[in-house]
């Protein structure tokens, strides 16, 4: 198949970029940098560099290709702007802008499949109940265009094509900014995870994303959640993270400050427990890290992050 994807230099794209190419794929990969155009070319794809709300620009640029996989976001820097007034308005221009005229585009060019990146966490609080792709999503007001992206995947299968929603759950790898920022605050004994102790959250290594990515592309048209078999509570997830430091296990924030983080805090609160049950049987593939349990220690050992801390003056 010859592929398009957009958000080719992201955690889970630069992953899943090399092994489509290894399955034989022909790649054109999204990029602005020079740098990281250097990086997809090395790995055998064909970079170019196209603006994603010029819908004549992309129906030109996916002229040929069989499918397109979106992954474009654009995260805030860190942990601490994703708080920030505006901090998300660029992500939301891409999810509610961008996936409108890649859709377009792909339209356009007869483009067969079109397989979109969407965010399992947008679920409402479901406490210790599972959670399937039969429940309606319930996006707070920091990340509504979820449903935005998601709509314009379902116009493209309205209109004939296959089209694939993916709903990641919580990422973490050992390149990601939010993996740094929660080590970081384990080893000061504190982990700012917000919600309840027993909540459950369901996590997705950076490396299980990009495999699930490229199942995609085999899979009858529909919705999928992509996550770990085994969520873990949020008092479990920074105690085993914790483990696998060799620190001391941290304290939770109170309950009360969930409502100082605004509406980013209250869905990061949120109980859930997400299953992955229709991805692994419509496809065959399942998560290499079938829980962060298994996961952190990979994760660690990558970055070095076990390391003794530095003494505090």
């Amino acid at each position: 198949m010859k592929i398009f994807v957009t958000g080719a230099t992201g955690v889970v794209g630069k992953r899943a970029v090399p092994l489509l190419i290894a399955q034989g794929h022909a790649v054109t990969a999204v990029a602005r940098a020079s740098g990281k155009r250097g990086a997809l070319e090395r790995a055998g794809a064909r970079a170019v560099t196209v603006d994603l709300f010029d819908r004549a620009a992309l129906a030109n640029a996916l002229a040929g290709h069989d499918a397109i996989v979106n992954l474009a976001t654009h995260m805030p820097a860190t942990a601490t702007r994703m708080f920030l007034p505006g901090a998300w308005s660029e992500n939301d221009r891409i999810r509610r802008d961008a996936s409108a005229a890649l859709v377009d585009a792909a339209l356009n060019a007869g483009v067969k499949r079109f397989v979109q990146e969407s965010f399992a966490p947008a679920y409402p609080d479901r406490g210790g109940d599972w959670i399937d792709e039969t429940t309606p999503i319930a996006p707070a007001r920091y990340n509504r265009t979820i449903a935005d992206a998601e709509a314009s995947a379902a116009r493209f299968g309205a209109a004939g094509g296959a089209h694939v929603i993916l709903r990641y759950a919580a990422f973490y790898g050992p390149d990601s900014r939010f993996f740094a920022e929660i080590v970081q605050g384990v080893r000061r004994g504190l982990a700012l995870i917000p919600g309840r102790a027993d909540a459950f959250i369901s996590s997705l290594a950076h490396d299980d994303a990009a495999t699930a990515t490229v199942a995609a592309l085999g899979v009858p048209p529909g919705v999928y959640n992509v996550s770990d078999d085994e969520p873990v509570t949020h008092r479990e997830f920074v105690d085993s993270l914790a483990d696998a430091l060799g620190v001391r296990h941290p304290r939770l924030p109170p309950a009360w400050m969930v409502a100082l983080g605004g509406s980013l805090a209250r869905l990061a609160a949120r109980s859930l427990r997400i299953s992955n049950r229709k991805l692994r049987a419509a496809s065959g593939w399942m998560p290499a890290f079938p829980s962060v349990r298994a996961g952190w220690p990979s994760a660690v050992t990558r970055t070095g992050a076990a390391r003794p801390a530095a003494a505090t003056p």
